[in-house]
């Protein structure tokens, strides 16, 4: 079986904190694109549980094979730049935290595709570090931030994903930025400690707060340590 290479040295971290986050339907709208795609190809979404395969029927309501709802994936990254837009004040809200903290992409997209996502975001003046992996999350998480004395904060749709981040990054701010649509319904909660969010003022209210009680923890432990 093919092992995916994974490189994270173009990631230049400052002596600032950090945020990761997803891209679809987190900074990029996916799931409403996709639909019209589907539409476009003369197929539909009909969601009866929180997967794309199995839930993707065509015209007279026949269910695809895996096979071809996986290429139909496949076309609409590799066409991406068509279809996708960036969620409401998403960008405007990065904008304002890069001006204090690091930001990085971490997408489950495959890498294949990274260089029309590249040029996506570089379209909507997204232009922070960006890694595509289909790798566990919280690994990569966790290489990127080390061992550094700085907050850090993740924004996922994915429950696994915000569960994977928990079990390797210590104090880490976990936020679970999920759309409203059909399918995601049927998504698995994320754990009780793991903050439900609705859009980017919400997380921007919560990331400033977490960063700031950070700042303050710091400096009483500094205070202390010299007393």
């Amino acid at each position: 079986m093919e092992t995916e290479t994974f490189d994270i040295s173009h990631v230049r971290l400052g002596d600032r904190p950090l945020i990761v986050c997803d891209v679809d339907d987190v900074v990029l709208q996916f799931i409403d694109p996709f639909q019209r795609f589907l539409l476009s190809e003369g197929h539909e979404l009909l969601p009866r549980s929180f997967h794309l395969h199995g839930n993707i029927v065509s015209k007279d309501g026949v269910a695809l094979e895996v096979i071809h709802v996986s290429r139909l994936i496949e076309t609409f990254f590799e066409r991406q730049e068509e279809w996708q837009l960036p969620l409401s004040r998403a960008t405007e809200t990065l904008g304002r935290l890069s001006a204090t903290a690091d930001i990085v992409f971490l997408t489950a997209m495959p890498p294949v595709y990274a260089d029309q996502r590249r040029r996506l975001l570089d379209r909507f003046s997204l232009p922070y570090p960006l890694l595509a992996t289909r790798q566990p999350k919280g690994p990569v998480v966790k290489a990127l931030h080390g061992v550094r004395p700085l907050p850090v904060a993740f924004i996922d749709d994915m429950a696994v994903n915000l569960h994977s981040v928990r079990e390797h990054v210590d104090n880490c701010l976990l936020l679970h930025l999920m759309p409203v649509s059909e399918i995601h319904r049927f998504a698995p909660a994320a754990m009780h400690d793991i903050q439900r969010i609705h859009d980017w003022n919400e997380a921007a209210s919560l990331i400033g707060r977490h960063f700031t009680e950070a700042d303050a923890a710091r400096s009483l432990t500094a205070a202390n340590s010299t007393a």
